[in-house]
């Protein structure tokens, strides 16, 4: 009795080894799935592991008592785990809109992001490289930094508009109708605003410290910057005047201020005694001839050289606001001027 049952043990162990033999071919590939996996990650073939990914929850939803089925499903999972980190690193490149198109599908076949998720996702990756560039323009000059920080956001952050667009495609208005949730569209353009204020962040700063005279040359850039951002609905130049408003009046303030300074100066060392040595020992100084329709000082305060000097800083105070002189700092230089006219009385 105890032979028959050793036997039957031993017939069906024999049977087993027999078809595992039969079937060694099948197992080994099962087996060896979490080491494809892992190649394919990392050599790039993301639809063949995405391929396998589907194969093995397959096979857990058939096997999933198996221990062997168990340990090859968590082996996956960390190969898939992997893919998804690369799979967003790429995002943090400079990737074009192909290449996005390619990334977004694979996250989407992943099946780990919701809609929401997978936006909020490209959009975080695709500003974080957009920072990394605004980060490698030097900060020494204020001039050369807004002006390249101008190109890197007009060129980069309209790309990345232009392939947020093109992925998930929104037809939303920006604001949904009254009494109804915000919808996924929200998201981007909220984005689009926080990149827009953090851009006029910078702009207030760099202006602040200060561009020289170039400050028509800087709006005009800022302006078209604006300008190309209408067409993505995101037109910021109204809010660009106030800023270069106040930076004209400060300089037109200061260098009507140095000018009332240098005349007090000018003045604490003049004498009416003196007026010939400067002018030349009283020597005739040749007056010449205005042009028809153009203003010209009285020639008679060159018998006053403080006078003189001040009306020439106050010229260069408005050569130089001529060159970006907003409509609405009429009251504000008209009140300065006339304080500066008052102290000088």
């Amino acid at each position: 009795r105890n032979f028959m049952r050793d036997a039957e043990e031993i017939a069906c162990s024999r049977r087993m080894n027999s078809l595992t033999l039969n079937r060694h071919t099948e197992i080994l590939e099962i087996l060896e799935i979490p080491q494809l996996m892992d190649t394919c990650v990392r050599n790039g073939y993301y639809e063949e592991a995405l391929e396998l990914a589907a194969y093995v929850r397959r096979l857990e939803r058939k096997h999933s008592s198996i221990p062997v089925i168990q340990g090859i499903v968590d082996e996956v999972r960390q190969s898939a785990q992997l893919m998804l980190n690369q799979l967003i690193q790429q995002l943090r490149t400079n990737i074009q809109l192909p290449a996005c198109l390619r990334v977004i599908g694979y996250l989407r076949r992943m099946d780990v992001f919701t809609e929401a998720e997978l936006r909020i996702k490209f959009l975080q990756a695709r500003d974080a490289w957009l920072r990394s560039i605004q980060a490698s323009i030097p900060d020494d000059d204020p001039y050369f930094h807004i002006t390249k920080t101008i190109e890197a956001c007009r060129v980069h952050l309209f790309d990345i508009v232009t392939q947020y667009r093109a992925i998930f495609s929104d037809e939303e208005p920006l604001l949904p109708p009254e009494g109804q949730a915000l919808n996924e569209g929200a998201i981007f353009h909220g984005w689009v605003l926080q990149k827009v204020s953090e851009f006029l962040r910078t702009l207030e700063r760099d202006l602040r410290r200060g561009v020289g005279g170039r400050l028509d040359s800087l709006l005009g850039q800022c302006m078209y910057f604006g300008l190309s951002f209408s067409r993505v609905g995101a037109d910021f130049r109204g809010q660009l005047a106030p800023l270069f408003q106040r930076v004209a009046a400060t300089a037109f303030g200061k260098a009507v201020e140095e000018a009332v300074e240098k005349f007090r100066e000018e003045m604490n060392s003049y004498t009416l005694i003196s007026a010939p040595a400067v002018l030349g020992g009283g020597a005739g100084v040749p007056v010449p001839t205005a042009q028809p329709g153009t203003l010209q000082p009285p020639m008679v305060l060159l018998d006053f050289p403080p006078l003189a000097c001040f009306l020439n800083g106050l010229l260069v105070a408005f050569n130089d606001l001529r060159l970006c002189c907003p409509v609405a700092l009429a009251q504000d230089v008209t009140a300065c001027l006339e304080e500066a006219l008052g102290e000088v009385r």
